[in-house]
């Protein structure tokens, strides 16, 4: 069995990256982002990259990191609202974004790993979201057809990995993360913990080890908090 074991990011990103590639970005909101991957990509210095992501990021951190170097050229993304660099990017021209409700993008990108190259949904028939894509009428109601999604690399976070890449997720973390893992031509996972083979139970693993190709183990990981709310302590 090849060894998947990397020393950290950079490693593990080796030969991998190059300009006007595509990735995919596990994560929602800044929870279950791989962020070794990120600040990897960020030093190699590509640019003009496709990323798959629900989001991007907030301003100063995740993906965000990628708007303020220009290393972005595009984005197929759910949800915006958090990244004022991201929306002053995009009413300025300099980013394009191909928006997707979310249940689509997921459904596009488990597709795309699952080989199925195109598929129709009702989300979105009639509005901004199905110009311009083929239609079609089933037992008298009208879909959109929606083509799956894949991609040059995709890097994912996780919780715990054994050494032949079996991993398991953490509570939310558990997002975008597992169907990504499908969808890249080459999977990089970054975890917290590296077991021996036979210290996960078959039954535990949420994404078995043939779709990842390369892991690593990450330190000190910020876990950012995207939008703290809190409430006045009681007299």
């Amino acid at each position: 069995m090849a060894n998947k074991r990397y020393e950290d990011a950079q490693d593990a990103l080796k030969d991998l990256l190059h300009d006007d590639m595509t990735i995919m970005a596990g994560g929602f909101g800044l929870c279950g982002i791989p962020e070794h991957c990120i600040a990897a990509i960020k030093e190699s210095g590509v640019k003009g990259l496709t990323i798959i992501s629900n989001n991007c990021g907030v301003d100063d951190f995740g993906l965000g990191q990628l708007l303020h170097t220009r290393q972005i050229k595009k984005m197929i993304s759910s949800y915006v609202g958090e990244n004022k660099t991201f929306e002053k990017q995009y009413l300025d021209g300099e980013i394009e974004i191909e928006f997707n409700p979310q249940g689509t993008l997921a459904e596009r990108i488990r597709a795309g790993g699952a080989g199925i190259p195109a598929f129709y949904t009702k989300t979105g028939y009639g509005t901004k979201v199905s110009e311009g894509k083929e239609t079609r009428e089933f037992d008298g109601e009208w879909y959109v057809m929606e083509t799956g999604l894949v991609a040059d690399l995709s890097i994912i976070k996780a919780w715990k990995a054994t050494t032949q890449g079996d991993l398991i997720y953490r509570k939310t973390a558990r997002n975008f993360n597992p169907m990504m893992a499908t969808a890249g031509k080459v999977t990089v996972a970054e975890v917290e913990e590296i077991v021996p083979n036979d210290h996960i139970a078959a039954d535990d693993i949420h994404t078995p080890g043939i779709f990842v190709q390369r892991l690593f183990k990450g330190d000190a990981y910020e876990k950012r908090i995207e939008f703290r709310t809190t409430r006045p302590k009681a007299a």
